[in-house]
């Protein structure tokens, strides 16, 4: 895993004992799933948004915030982020079409 995915997900997994009062994180979990999910697909949107603007600093900054909010899914649900890196390595080199047929 990259460096700062782990630095990430050892934050966020520490955050889980934090008081929601003095971090966004733990004010997320406190929050629950909905909330989570809430935010996620406002990042989505904005990295949509920023996509079609075509600004590539603004495209850079809503990435990072999808992708951290989408750790905070992870971290929420125990998901290690391996797990998703280790799929995407199980995908790699695989016609994208085809690994759709294999799920069904």
């Amino acid at each position: 895993m990259s460096d700062i995915l782990h630095k990430l997900s050892v934050v966020l997994n520490e955050r889980k004992n934090a008081d929601p009062d003095s971090s966004y994180v733990a004010s997320l979990y406190a929050a629950g799933t909905d909330k989570i999910l809430k935010k996620l697909g406002e990042e989505a949107t904005e990295t949509v948004i920023a996509g079609k603007g075509g600004q590539r600093d603004e495209i850079i900054y809503e990435t990072a915030d999808l992708w951290f909010h989408s750790l905070v899914l992870l971290a929420h649900n125990d998901i290690d982020p391996q797990l998703i890196l280790d799929e995407l390595d199980r995908r790699f080199g695989l016609s994208g079409h085809d690994e759709k047929a294999s799920r069904s």
